[in-house]
């Protein structure tokens, strides 16, 4: 049988997709779990209190910026033109290109720093304006705060470092090196936290200590690559002009959905003390699949969907977005839904020791199920954004981020008075399936993505192959006091039967309806 020498590079470019997707989903796989390990210590020693509320916030306070400059606008604007860079220019001018981004970030990050570090008492406010009513709580963000900030400089630059890396293939080091975050907080809420007046407090400093190895342990590798930044102030530079004037825009599609996450620290800081720790915990667990795959995939096919753009390869660029979309659902539907019937079995078995009490697991099962109910459209949008920021266009995923901003903020409002902390959960995963949508739609109308043949079929055998796992799930489902009286060994038990026998049945199904291994290349 004849076979294209096209067909034949689009198997070979999916299986090397695949092959760098596996890698940093086996890396992120990791840092995942020991998030979960280090969030089960930290639930542990300092349970759902003030000190943790504290610590949440001020933790978040410079993540909120991490992800609205480093890994947000800035990352979907830099590798891009990175990339293009790379594809059409010398070695010479992309070293000239990252030594003058990296003066020029490293520079405005260093003012940032420390305005943020003087204002801290302002940013607490802001951010958590609930708290100004109790005094000790408030302080102890204040104090928080100024050693979490600095995190934001440190990170951002070691963004930057794996936005290099990713763009030369790399993939594994930045995908391992938020391992070290969670290896830094577990070490210091074990080995400093005795010996502070204010235990908790080490959890700030290990967010600082975890900056300053991110960063030392990636810059050696852009070394190997001839690419170790000497730092360049110089804003006329052409490549930075570029990267900027992508920033702008992309700056305020970014910037919605960390004020989406910002209205929801504002207003649980004025629900019932242990609102910001529930849904903290909650959200952390729809963090594990949504990073381990869905973020794997979006870190992999950013620059080859820019390659492709680059290349005038249409054709291409929309298979690569399809395969990236099934590959998502592949994992996003079955975590979905295993989510939302094992919430009470995984809070249970994973934070019901030491501090946590038996009335905060509900709490935390609630807004886990609620946050559980929009994962897919979290993954979706991981993988679906590329393909706007591929092709430069920042201001489309703006408009559409938006839209599903306005959208969040209403139902937080309507929804925070009748369902408390949940009504937030609520509210994110309602308004990120409309982001989700309308992405989808706005693709659809550029006409750069279409579905490739065989979708039909490949959904009809996934959704045959969740029911399959749902019965299993259900039948398998102890009494629920079992979750509350039971022994740990036995939540461990139980909960593991449970998740093995799912997964089998859910895998086993869907070789049965003709699925093979070979389709993660295909998936047609």
């Amino acid at each position: 049988m004849w076979v294209s020498k096209d067909s034949v590079n689009t198997k070979v470019k999916k299986a090397g997709l695949l092959q760098s997707s596996a890698v940093v989903a086996v890396m992120t796989m990791l840092s995942r779990v020991l998030g979960l390990v280090r969030d089960v210590v930290v639930a542990v020693l300092f349970g759902a209190g003030a000190g943790a509320d504290a610590f949440f916030v001020a933790f978040k306070i410079p993540n909120f910026f991490r992800r609205l400059f480093a890994e947000g606008a800035f990352a979907q604007s830099f590798v891009p033109v990175l990339t293009e860079y790379q594809q059409k220019k010398a070695h010479e001018q992309v070293k000239d290109l990252v030594n003058h981004v990296a003066g020029t970030l490293g520079c405005v990050l260093f003012i940032t720093t420390v305005i943020a570090v003087v204002g801290a008492p302002v940013l607490a406010m802001v951010f958590a304006p609930g708290f100004s009513s109790d005094q000790a709580k408030y302080a102890l963000t204040v104090d928080m705060l100024r050693l979490t900030f600095p995190y934001l400089m440190l990170i951002s630059l070691t963004a930057f470092a794996g936005g290099i890396l990713n763009s030369y293939g790399r993939f594994a080091v930045p995908a391992f090196t938020p391992v070290l975050l969670n290896l830094s907080l577990i070490g210091s809420a074990l080995l400093i936290a005795p010996y502070l007046d204010v235990p908790v407090m080490a959890l700030a400093y290990g967010v600082l200590i975890a900056g300053v190895v991110q960063l030392l342990f990636q810059l050696p590798f852009l070394g190997g690559l001839g690419l170790f930044p000497k730092p360049q102030y110089r804003k006329d530079h052409e490549g930075v002009k570029k990267i900027v004037s992508l920033m702008i825009p992309a700056l305020f599609g970014v910037s919605v959905s960390q004020i989406n996450l910002l209205l929801d620290t504002v207003l649980a800081s004025f629900l019932q003390t242990g609102s910001v720790a529930w849904l903290y915990y909650s959200d952390r667990l729809t963090e594990l699949p949504l990073g381990v795959f869905g973020i794997a995939i979006a870190t992999v096919i950013l620059p080859s969907l820019s390659k492709k753009h680059s290349n005038d390869d249409s054709g291409a660029f929309s298979q690569t977005l399809d395969w990236a979309v099934r590959m998502v659902m592949l994992i996003g539907v079955p975590a979905m839904l295993a989510l939302i019937v094992l919430a009470e079995p995984l809070v249970s078995t994973l934070f019901f020791h030491g501090a946590l009490t038996a009335d905060d697991i509900p709490m935390i099962t609630a807004s886990l199920r609620a946050y559980s109910l929009g994962l897919l459209a979290f993954m979706l949008i991981k993988v679906l954004a590329p393909g706007f920021f591929s092709r430069q266009d920042t201001k489309t995923p703006v408009k559409i981020a938006i839209r599903a901003m306005i959208a969040n903020m209403v139902l937080n409002l309507l929804l925070v008075w009748h369902l408390d902390h949940v009504g937030l959960a609520l509210a994110t995963s309602i308004s990120s399936w409309l982001n989700a949508l309308w992405l989808y739609l706005a693709l659809r109308k550029d006409g750069v993505f279409a579905w490739q043949p065989g979708f039909v079929s490949y959904l009809f055998k996934l959704l045959v192959s969740c029911g399959a796992m749902l019965a299993v799930l259900v039948m398998l489902m102890p009494g629920s006091q079992i979750w509350y009286d039971g022994s740990v060994l036995e939540r461990v038990f139980w909960l593991t039967a449970m998740v093995v026998s799912g997964g089998l049945s859910y895998f086993v199904v869907l070789l049965i309806c003709g699925f093979r291994p070979r389709h993660f290349k295909g998936m047609a």
